[in-house]
Protein backbone atom coordinates (compact mmCIF):
# COMPACT_ATOMS: atom_id res chain seq x y z
CA UNK A 1 0.00 0.00 0.00
CA UNK A 2 1.71 3.67 -1.11
CA UNK A 3 1.93 6.40 1.38
CA UNK A 4 -1.25 8.27 2.44
CA UNK A 5 -0.90 12.20 0.25
CA UNK A 6 0.16 13.33 3.71
CA UNK A 7 2.86 11.32 3.77
CA UNK A 8 4.48 11.26 0.74
CA UNK A 9 7.49 14.24 0.21
CA UNK A 10 6.07 16.94 -0.92
CA UNK A 11 6.06 18.83 -3.96
CA UNK A 12 7.10 22.57 -3.31
CA UNK A 13 7.71 25.61 -5.49
CA UNK A 14 9.25 28.64 -4.30
CA UNK A 15 7.89 31.21 -6.26
CA UNK A 16 8.08 35.00 -6.65
CA UNK A 17 9.48 37.98 -8.76
CA UNK A 18 13.59 38.03 -9.93
CA UNK A 19 15.55 39.06 -7.07
CA UNK A 20 13.86 37.36 -4.13
CA UNK A 21 15.97 34.23 -3.76
CA UNK A 22 13.90 31.64 -4.67
CA UNK A 23 17.15 29.43 -5.77
CA UNK A 24 18.98 29.86 -2.49
CA UNK A 25 15.56 29.34 -0.46
CA UNK A 26 14.33 26.56 -2.49
CA UNK A 27 18.12 24.50 -2.19
CA UNK A 28 18.45 25.17 1.69
CA UNK A 29 14.79 24.06 1.61
CA UNK A 30 15.32 20.82 -0.07
CA UNK A 31 18.78 20.37 1.53
CA UNK A 32 16.51 20.22 4.97
CA UNK A 33 13.75 18.03 3.46
CA UNK A 34 15.72 15.73 2.11
CA UNK A 35 14.31 16.32 -1.15
CA UNK A 36 15.60 16.84 -5.11
CA UNK A 37 15.80 20.63 -6.23
CA UNK A 38 15.27 21.73 -9.82
CA UNK A 39 15.64 25.66 -11.09
CA UNK A 40 13.53 26.56 -13.46
CA UNK A 41 15.68 28.96 -15.13
CA UNK A 42 17.36 24.99 -16.49
CA UNK A 43 13.98 23.96 -18.11
CA UNK A 44 13.73 27.47 -20.42
CA UNK A 45 14.45 26.43 -24.05
CA UNK A 46 17.27 29.07 -25.37
CA UNK A 47 14.81 31.54 -27.30
CA UNK A 48 13.39 32.42 -23.89
CA UNK A 49 17.01 33.13 -22.15
CA UNK A 50 18.24 34.84 -25.25
CA UNK A 51 14.63 37.11 -25.35
CA UNK A 52 15.03 37.96 -21.41
CA UNK A 53 18.88 38.51 -21.98
CA UNK A 54 17.88 41.09 -24.45
CA UNK A 55 15.39 42.73 -21.75
CA UNK A 56 12.35 41.56 -23.48
CA UNK A 57 9.83 39.93 -21.39
CA UNK A 58 8.31 36.85 -22.18
CA UNK A 59 4.56 36.52 -23.33
CA UNK A 60 2.31 33.46 -21.91
CA UNK A 61 3.05 31.40 -25.52
CA UNK A 62 6.51 31.57 -24.64
CA UNK A 63 5.72 30.52 -21.32
CA UNK A 64 4.31 27.60 -22.38
CA UNK A 65 6.56 24.77 -23.05
CA UNK A 66 8.53 25.52 -19.92
CA UNK A 67 5.51 25.37 -17.63
CA UNK A 68 4.81 22.25 -19.27
CA UNK A 69 8.46 20.92 -18.82
CA UNK A 70 8.40 21.72 -15.20
CA UNK A 71 4.37 20.19 -14.62
CA UNK A 72 6.49 16.93 -15.88
CA UNK A 73 9.14 17.55 -13.85
CA UNK A 74 7.02 17.65 -10.46
CA UNK A 75 4.94 15.06 -11.77
CA UNK A 76 7.50 12.16 -12.11
CA UNK A 77 8.67 13.59 -8.66
CA UNK A 78 4.99 12.19 -7.66
CA UNK A 79 5.14 9.36 -9.39
CA UNK A 80 8.73 8.06 -8.71
CA UNK A 81 7.43 8.89 -4.61
CA UNK A 82 10.77 11.37 -4.17
CA UNK A 83 9.13 14.49 -4.28
CA UNK A 84 10.73 17.80 -4.88
CA UNK A 85 11.13 21.51 -5.10
CA UNK A 86 11.66 23.83 -7.80
CA UNK A 87 12.63 27.20 -7.79
CA UNK A 88 10.11 29.00 -10.31
CA UNK A 89 8.78 32.56 -10.38
CA UNK A 90 4.91 30.99 -10.96
CA UNK A 91 4.13 34.83 -11.22
CA UNK A 92 0.32 34.03 -12.56
CA UNK A 93 -2.48 31.80 -11.05
CA UNK A 94 -2.91 30.03 -14.51
CA UNK A 95 0.72 29.39 -14.83
CA UNK A 96 0.56 27.84 -10.78
CA UNK A 97 -2.09 25.74 -12.33
CA UNK A 98 -0.05 24.29 -14.97
CA UNK A 99 2.55 23.04 -12.19
CA UNK A 100 -0.11 21.35 -10.60
CA UNK A 101 -1.77 19.75 -13.88
CA UNK A 102 0.54 16.90 -13.09
CA UNK A 103 1.50 17.07 -9.17
CA UNK A 104 -1.94 18.52 -7.37
CA UNK A 105 -0.92 18.17 -4.60
CA UNK A 106 1.90 21.09 -4.99
CA UNK A 107 2.11 23.75 -2.48
CA UNK A 108 3.57 27.06 -3.28
CA UNK A 109 6.07 29.33 -0.95
CA UNK A 110 5.95 32.80 -2.28
CA UNK A 111 8.89 34.88 -1.18
CA UNK A 112 7.84 38.67 -0.87
CA UNK A 113 9.74 41.87 -0.28
CA UNK A 114 10.39 45.15 -0.36
CA UNK A 115 10.72 46.23 -3.84
CA UNK A 116 13.68 48.72 -3.00
CA UNK A 117 15.61 45.95 -1.67
CA UNK A 118 14.47 43.52 -4.72
CA UNK A 119 16.23 46.07 -6.85
CA UNK A 120 19.33 46.74 -4.88
CA UNK A 121 19.90 42.84 -5.06
CA UNK A 122 19.00 42.47 -8.79
CA UNK A 123 22.05 44.96 -9.32
CA UNK A 124 24.31 43.17 -6.94
CA UNK A 125 23.78 40.28 -8.69
CA UNK A 126 25.81 38.87 -11.66
CA UNK A 127 25.96 35.94 -14.30
CA UNK A 128 22.26 35.97 -14.73
CA UNK A 129 20.21 36.20 -17.69
CA UNK A 130 17.06 38.28 -16.44
CA UNK A 131 18.46 41.90 -16.21
CA UNK A 132 16.83 44.37 -13.56
CA UNK A 133 15.05 46.28 -16.28
CA UNK A 134 12.32 43.32 -16.09
CA UNK A 135 11.50 43.59 -12.61
CA UNK A 136 8.75 46.24 -12.96
CA UNK A 137 7.41 43.88 -15.74
CA UNK A 138 6.99 40.89 -13.19
CA UNK A 139 6.00 42.57 -10.31
CA UNK A 140 3.02 44.06 -13.20
CA UNK A 141 2.14 40.45 -13.73
CA UNK A 142 2.34 39.08 -10.43
CA UNK A 143 -0.94 37.73 -8.80
CA UNK A 144 -0.45 36.31 -5.65
CA UNK A 145 -1.53 33.22 -3.93
CA UNK A 146 -5.50 32.83 -3.89
CA UNK A 147 -7.21 31.81 -0.68
CA UNK A 148 -7.82 28.57 -2.50
CA UNK A 149 -4.37 27.81 -3.30
CA UNK A 150 -1.87 25.85 -1.22
CA UNK A 151 0.82 27.67 0.17
CA UNK A 152 2.28 30.09 2.26
CA UNK A 153 3.73 33.79 2.02
CA UNK A 154 7.24 34.87 3.85
CA UNK A 155 9.12 38.37 3.49
CA UNK A 156 12.51 37.93 2.17
CA UNK A 157 13.67 40.77 5.11
CA UNK A 158 14.50 37.37 7.41
CA UNK A 159 17.81 35.09 5.75
CA UNK A 160 17.19 32.61 3.72
CA UNK A 161 18.42 29.75 6.56
CA UNK A 162 15.79 31.27 8.33
CA UNK A 163 13.17 31.34 5.92
CA UNK A 164 13.77 27.40 4.88
CA UNK A 165 13.80 26.83 8.31
CA UNK A 166 10.65 28.34 8.79
CA UNK A 167 9.50 26.47 5.59
CA UNK A 168 10.46 23.14 6.05
CA UNK A 169 8.64 23.18 9.50
CA UNK A 170 5.62 24.00 7.45
CA UNK A 171 5.66 22.18 3.92
CA UNK A 172 7.10 18.50 6.08
CA UNK A 173 5.26 15.80 5.21
CA UNK A 174 3.73 15.21 8.27
CA UNK A 175 2.58 18.72 8.98
CA UNK A 176 -0.67 20.26 7.78
CA UNK A 177 -1.22 21.83 4.15
CA UNK A 178 -1.54 25.31 4.59
CA UNK A 179 -4.81 27.24 2.43
CA UNK A 180 -2.65 30.97 1.08
CA UNK A 181 -1.30 31.10 4.87
CA UNK A 182 1.14 33.36 6.10
CA UNK A 183 4.25 33.22 7.88
CA UNK A 184 5.94 36.61 8.50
Amino acid sequence: MGLSVENQPPTLVVMGVSGVGKTTVARLLAERLGLPYAEADDFHPPANIAKMAAGIPLDDQDRQPWLHALADWLGSQVATGTGGVVACSALKRRYRDILRSQAPATRFLHLTGDQTLIRARLADRSGHFMPASLLDSQYAALEPLQPDEPGAEMDVAHTPSELAARAALLFAPSHPRPVNGDLA
